[in-house]
């Protein structure tokens, strides 16, 4: 990006996820390799059929797109990230508690930042899954805890005074002029990369035993990104490719099975965490060297949005699945692939003609009569869930007899400061849209 001109929205948005998958790609070099495999897979799958290939978006989109992860530790944190994304152009959509979804400890509710028009989607789709601890549930801190948890998040600063009024500007012009946006991307990718200060060893081990992700994120003095995800059009094949290169895959690919009908929603998977260096401050003042694992290579597959009709369905057949796991005795990863195929294929329409007769998923419209699927933007908080117990170190601590705090889309709202969009909502516009006169 030159020094000269005027950056537009979708521009920074587009040099911010390079900017940000750059950086990943230099401290997680696995990251690297998960990229090129994609990179593989969907030029095969290109060049078999490339129609069906781009059904879902142009080749042009899906290589470029990106979701990130990252987690914070406030209110006034997601207050002022949401404004960093504000700059280039994304929007909060949706609400998502991984703290129910989840069935090892993961004290987060979440929101994803992400463009929410179509003409920004086709530019650049980049979005960020972003999460907040929650100190006030019982179920995972005490008192004590969660007041000396929130003193020290309330210590640190992660958005600096220049970057918040950049993003500000940004926001309010729709751009930046060269040399600030330069200026933007620098600080703002700097944010995100991993910390050379010191973990304080004895309060990451005391936040670590309620969980990890309390841990990565109120047992340190800043954030990072957790994972930077590239989209594939073979998810399965991806998966066998990298296990392939001696690259260790979770063991499941997370969301809807693979059959022979459409794709729908969002299937997921990634390589489990690595072990990075880091250094540790121990009781005694000394530093030491240890390894912490954090960051994972997640991957994704994305289908056709479902309604709320279809979304129904789908989480129902989650619910039957699990159940018939247990009832099965099913334990391997191709036994439940089976299971959420014979659910699906009992279920789901197996065409797209059938999705849009039940009204199960959205579509546009063109005046000829033409149908086009609409992309699945958004996440699944029970796959979500699974790639973060996927790479936890352990189940951590949850005490079910307590009162969970109640926090939903009306407290993420209030802690942004700023409208959350519901998913289904900005599906259903762009359908409409499509069938006006």
């Amino acid at each position: 990006m030159g020094s000269g001109g005027f950056v537009e929205q979708w521009q920074l948005r587009a040099a911010f996820a390079r900017s940000l998958s750059d950086m990943y790609g230099v401290e997680v070099p696995a990251y690297t390799t998960l990229l090129d495999v994609s990179h593989e897979v969907n030029a095969d799958v290109m060049a078999q059929d490339p129609d069906a290939a781009q059904r879902l978006g142009s080749i042009d989109r899906v290589t470029a797109e990106r979701h990130g992860a990252i987690r914070l530790g406030t209110p006034a944190e997601m207050s002022q990230v949401a404004r960093v994304f504000g700059a280039i152009g994304m929007h909060a959509v949706g609400f998502y508690d991984l703290r129910e979804a989840a069935t090892s400890a993961v004290p987060v509710v979440s929101t994803a930042f992400r463009p929410i028009e179509a003409d920004e989607l086709a530019k650049n789709p980049f979005r960020v899954f972003t999460s907040v601890i929650t100190p006030s549930d019982r179920r995972f801190f005490s008192e004590d805890l969660q007041h000396r948890l929130e003193n020290f998040l309330s210590r640190r600063e992660i958005f600096g005074p220049e970057l918040l009024a950049l993003a500000d500007r940004a926001e309010a012009e729709r751009g930046l002029p060269g040399e600030h946006a330069e200026r933007f991307l620098q600080l703002a990718t700097a944010v995100f990369e991993l910390s050379p200060e010191p973990v304080e060893r004895a309060w990451y081990d005391e936040l670590e035993q309620v969980s990890a992700v309390a841990a990565d994120i109120g047992g340190v003095g800043s954030t990072h990104i957790n994972h930077l995800t590239p989209r594939v059009l073979d998810i399965d094949a991806l998966y066998e490719r990298m296990e392939a290169r001696g690259i260790t895959m979770i063991d499941d690919i997370q969301g809807p099975p693979r059959w022979e009908g459409p794709d729908v929603l969002l299937r997921q998977t990634s390589f489990r965490a690595l072990a990075e260096p880091r250094t540790f401050r121990m009781p005694d003042g000394s530093i030491s060297k240890d390894s912490l694992r954090v960051r994972f290579g997640e991957v994704e597959a994305r289908g056709i949005a479902l309604t709320r009709a279809g979304r129904d369905i789908y989480d129902r057949v989650i619910v039957e699945a699990k159940q018939l796991y247990a009832e099965r005795g099913v334990t391997t990863a191709e036994g439940r692939q089976e299971v959420l195929r014979e659910l699906w294929q009992r279920d789901f329409p197996s065409t797209e003609d059938g999705l849009a007769e039940r009204e199960l998923a959205y579509f546009t419209y063109s005046p000829d009569g033409a149908r086009t699927p609409i992309v699945y933007e958004d996440f699944l908080p029970a796959s979500a869930a699974g790639i973060f117990q996927s790479n936890l170190t352990s189940d951590g601590a949850k005490d079910t007899t307590q009162e969970a705090t109640v926090l939903d889309a009306d407290w993420m709202a209030g802690a942004l400061g700023r409208d959350l969009n519901d998913p289904f909502d900005l599906y259903a516009a762009q359908q409409q849209v499509s069938l006006a006169p």
